[in-house]
């Protein structure tokens, strides 16, 4: 039965010692990571989209998402030091779930992966459009070629120059290394704490009435959108072959950038409403816009014929509050860091996807063609071309909020499995070594399953429905291909019946000893 075609732990820990990473990430470096995948669009940007949902209620949204986030990340901490290998959800579902549960959750971090590029490139046209225009040069880009047909243009051509820019400079060679990660993390960061410490001491409390203008289920739905803001702490766990001491650097990792990217938000989220108020667009039905629609787009141009500019209706949202309250450069310089900051995103999610299909392609479930080294640059470069192209073709025609809210939709899927996968090997395996365990794991795991879900319900009825269509033609691929050519199904890379736990353990120290070999 493929549903239960299961790769056990044994296996994924022999595989991963034929062709294990160099291991040099420490504890520091793998929380800049995940605070460097998890602070872009979706704080940058994404704030404007909340603010016309929630209002100041946004404020909840940020926690309610932080808080599902928090759970999920306790069980992907369970699960990641005991199978510190890379491949995250896809490879945690393959030995709990089987073949087919993890070939769709494999499938669903494709779109959260690539989708989520393509936000963050449609984020950094926002920022890259203002600075353009608040710039001594006072350059100022169409608004056809800025956005895309759902906000009332024809292309957003600054976001495709950017993914065409980064898919280049992967299939070139070009890398973060853990010093420019830092370096662009210290230059986000330094922005965000600019920001909030001019835009706290000018908070009206005026502007926090009416605190929740279109209700609950408003704050709901923001919360389901600024989920994005979160997402990128799970790509940590891609990094688990390349970690030292994993086991113990992994959880911490992962906990410390989700509430150290926590805090900044629930500041940040505070000094915006305060500073500069956040109330939504109201249509004459007492109903809300809907974000990145044609009639939001439309509202906001009227709007800016008469001289204003709510926070809602900016694509640059925290450079468009410093620049309203006075500190017109220092926004321009949040708009820079911005610019500066955001590709590197762009680059880690590609690159991350590339981790995906590389372990997918390892376990025989995709082509090996996908993962051809170029002879020169010795680069995978035919899947980069491929998800380059996807990641483009979004950009250009997508506004940041659809394309957000679709890479939650893959991204909540993959949590939920994470969850379920836990709970499942607390009671299929419990005699297996757990360096961290889950806190109250029959607490947390449905939490996290029930948040999940929730969050999901209340993404818009597009947004849900790509789940579905991509998780089909995911299926298609699968049993025209993936199902028959299995290295489970063939025996390939599975131990035999006769080996203990110790292999997996062995499997480590085996990688480690090529490690240190490496290192001199």
């Amino acid at each position: 039965m493929i549903f239960w075609r299961v790769k056990s732990l044994d296996s994924i820990m022999a595989t991963a010692k034929k062709k294990c990473l160099h291991r040099s990430l420490g504890v520091w470096q793998l929380t800049l990571l995940g605070i460097g995948a998890i602070i872009g669009t979706g704080i940058f940007v994404l704030t404007a989209e909340a603010a016309q949902k929630a209002g100041p209620g946004m404020m909840i949204s940020f926690i309610i998402a932080g808080f599902v986030c928090a759970v999920a990340a306790l069980c992907y901490s369970e699960l990641s030091s005991m199978v510190p290998v890379s491949g995250s959800a896809y490879t945690y579902s393959y030995a709990v779930l089987g073949e087919l549960i993890a070939w769709m959750v494999g499938w669903a971090l494709i779109l959260e992966y690539s989708v989520a590029a393509g936000a963050v490139a449609v984020g950094w046209s926002g920022y890259f459009v203002g600075l353009l225009n608040n710039s001594l040069l006072g350059i100022e880009i169409p608004f056809v070629l800025a956005n895309g047909p759902y906000a009332g243009g024809i292309i957003n051509l600054p976001a495709v120059v950017i993914c065409l820019l980064v898919t280049g400079l992967l299939i070139i060679g070009t890398r973060e290394s853990a010093t420019f990660n830092a370096v662009l993390v210290a230059v986000k960061i330094v922005a965000l704490i600019a920001f909030t410490i001019l835009a706290l001491p000018v908070i009206n409390m005026d502007h926090f009435h009416p605190f929740l203008p279109l209700g609950t289920s408003g704050v709901v739905a923001a919360a389901a959108s600024i989920f994005f803001a979160y997402v990128g702490f799970d790509a940590v766990s891609t990094a688990a072959e390349e970690t030292k001491d994993p086991q113990r650097s992994l959880p911490i990792a992962l906990v410390g950038s989700l509430l150290i990217c926590t805090l900044f938000y629930l500041l940040i989220a505070v000094a915006v409403v305060g500073a500069a108020g956040a109330q939504p667009l109201i249509n004459a039905a007492g109903e809300g816009f809907i974000p990145g629609s044609i009639e939001m787009a439309e509202q906001c141009k009227l709007l800016a014929a008469q001289g204003q500019q709510p926070v809602v209706c900016s694509q640059e949202a925290l450079a468009h509050v410093l620049r309203e309250i006075g500190w017109v450069k220092v926004g321009n310089l949040i708009g820079l860091a911005a610019f500066l900051a955001l590709p590197s995103v762009v680059l880690m999610m590609l690159f991350g996807q590339t981790r995906i299909f590389f372990v997918m392609s390892r376990d025989g479930l995709l082509p090996d063609g996908l993962s051809k080294i170029h002879p020169r640059f010795k680069t995978p470069y035919i899947v980069t071309l491929v998800t380059g192209s996807f990641v483009t073709v979004s950009a250009a025609f997508l506004p940041v909020g659809k394309l957000a809210n679709i890479s939650n939709s893959g991204t909540l899927f993959a949590f939920l499995i994470v969850a379920l996968s836990v709970m499942i090997l607390r009671i299929k395996d419990k005699n297996r070594t757990r360096p961290f365990k889950t806190p109250a794991i029959w607490l947390m795991g449905p939490l996290a399953i029930g948040g999940c879900i929730i969050l999901f319900l209340f993404l818009p009825t597009d947004a849900q429905l790509v789940f579905p269509i991509w998780t089909g033609i995911g299926l298609i691929f699968y049993f025209l291909y993936g199902y028959r050519r299995s290295h489970v199904l063939l025996g390939i890379d599975t131990p035999s019946g006769g080996e203990n736990l110790i292999e997996p353990i062995r499997s480590l120290v085996d990688c480690d000893e090529k490690n240190r070999v490496g290192d001199k």
